[in-house]
């Protein structure tokens, strides 16, 4: 496994057919101010590639996703056939060092899978010296490649911002001053409306007065941009399970921990599943809490009004304090999408494979509705909390995020809410009109 502070990706590499894996982070911003889905000729069934079996490297790995089959799985293909494909959205991916062969890596994946050519653009705004302490970069570039990816294969037409630091972001406050001062510049240059972050710095990491002072600014600029700016975050929940690290050596916490920003209540927190199906077959999946998923409850945050409704028992494990994750997506890189980067086919996973699956369902969203739909939280839990519950959502009540190397035990995957997956992964096709209509109403 290569630690980098790069948590939000597994990567499951197949050189020779030896499996190794690794570890890398994500991050992603999506915008919406456009229009209505395309169902004419040139919007329904355009993208027509209805693969299930990977590229030669991956073919007999049965539970390999290609585009379609991950669409299949969440409902989004039935969306993009109604021509709700994110045209007119922006999605941002912030990142530390960004990858220099983004584009080559892209023109390949998209002529594999008859996606469009990506419309994609890479900003680095500021001007400051490099800082890579542990040696990242590259690692960096594979998380970079897998957030756009993922959003383009979710969302084939919006559009990509690649948002880069010069700084590598670790643990503590460590590159979070470099990634706010990116954040600040997409709502000063209206950038776009859906930021998805796949890294994540532990809690533990964060008690010290630089850790709270920095956390009281993000908290500040997240409120900005979720009540006065329509901006969507979203971020990955961290992939060592119940605990994280407890320094910038990367020793793992001995105690429950989540990661900032994650535990952020103006910010959607994306935890992971499994995703298990028989070859070929998508309409088969079905989930399980992948191990690492993070989650549990905040150190510093106090529970959010949206979370207040969940019931009695949860009530006793919150205690007044912020539950991470909201939802979950695909993370075990045993069951990933197809991901290519500098000549190899490779298996993709971590909660940064999860932030950005949900950021172009969100781009998907923002197109039906015309408009960009902002904080979604509070309409989420009450979607969940109604009798549609088990319509709009993939209730997953198997597997826990017990770490089992810090011998922290974590928390069981349950019927409704859970510290492992949320309220669950998305049935795209009927969660995003009904988000779209209750929020039109709200």
């Amino acid at each position: 496994m290569r630690l980098s502070k790069l948590r939000g990706a597994c990567i499951l590499l197949l050189l020779s057919f030896m499996l190794l894996s690794c570890e890398y982070p994500v991050s992603t911003t999506g915008t919406s101010n456009s229009g209505q889905g395309d169902t004419s000729a040139t919007g329904k069934n355009r993208f027509t590639n209805v693969s299930t079996t990977c590229p030669k490297p991956l073919e007999r790995i049965s539970s390999c996703l290609t585009p379609y089959s991950m669409r299949q799985v969440y409902g989004i293909q039935s969306l993009i056939d109604q021509g709700f494909t994110g045209k007119g959205q922006t999605i941002i991916d912030i990142v530390s060092f960004g990858s220099p062969t983004l584009k080559a890596d892209m023109d390949v994946f998209d002529k594999a899978f008859g996606l469009p050519p990506v419309n994609l653009k890479v900003i680095a705004p500021l001007n400051i010296p490099e800082k890579d302490p542990h040696g990242d970069k590259d690692g960096w570039g594979d998380e970079t490649t897998l957030d756009v990816q993922i959003i383009h294969a979710m969302a084939p037409e919006a559009k990509i911002v690649v948002l880069v630091s010069p700084v590598a972001e670790t643990e503590g406050t460590f590159g979070l001053p470099e990634f706010r001062a990116l954040e600040q510049y997409v709502m000063d240059h209206n950038l776009g409306s859906i930021v998805s972050q796949s890294w994540g710095a532990s809690e533990l990491t964060l008690k010290d007065s630089a850790g709270q002072q920095e956390l009281q600014q993000w908290d500040t600029l997240l409120q900005k941009g979720t009540t006065k700016m329509g901006i969507t975050y979203f971020n990955s929940s961290g992939d060592q399970g119940a605990t994280d690290y407890a320094d910038d050596n990367k020793k793992m916490g001995n105690v429950p921990a989540t990661s900032f920003a994650a535990s952020s209540p103006w910010v959607t927190a994306v935890g992971g599943t499994t995703v298990n199906r028989k070859a070929g077959n998508t309409a088969g999946a079905n989930e399980q809490a992948w191990s690492g998923s993070g989650g549990g409850f905040s150190l510093f945050f106090k529970i959010p009004d949206f979370q207040q409704g969940l019931s009695a028992s949860i009530q006793q494990q919150l205690q007044g304090r912020r539950g991470v994750p909201d939802v979950s997506g695909d993370a075990d890189p045993y069951s990933g999408l197809a991901f290519y980067r500098k000549g190899n086919w490779n298996m993709a996973g971590g909660t940064s494979a999860s932030a950005p699956l949900w950021a172009a369902i969100m781009a998907l969203a923002n197109q039906a509705a015309g408009h960009p739909l902002g904080f979604i939280n509070p309409t989420l839990y009450k979607l969940a909390a109604s009798d549609q519950y088990d319509h709009l959502f993939n209730d997953v009540i198997l597997g826990n995020n017990t770490n089992q190397g810090a011998r922290v035990r974590g928390y069981p995957a349950i019927k409704g809410w859970d510290p492992v997956t949320g309220l669950g992964t998305p049935k795209a096709d009927k969660l995003v009109p009904a988000l779209v209509k209750a929020m039109k109403t709200s």
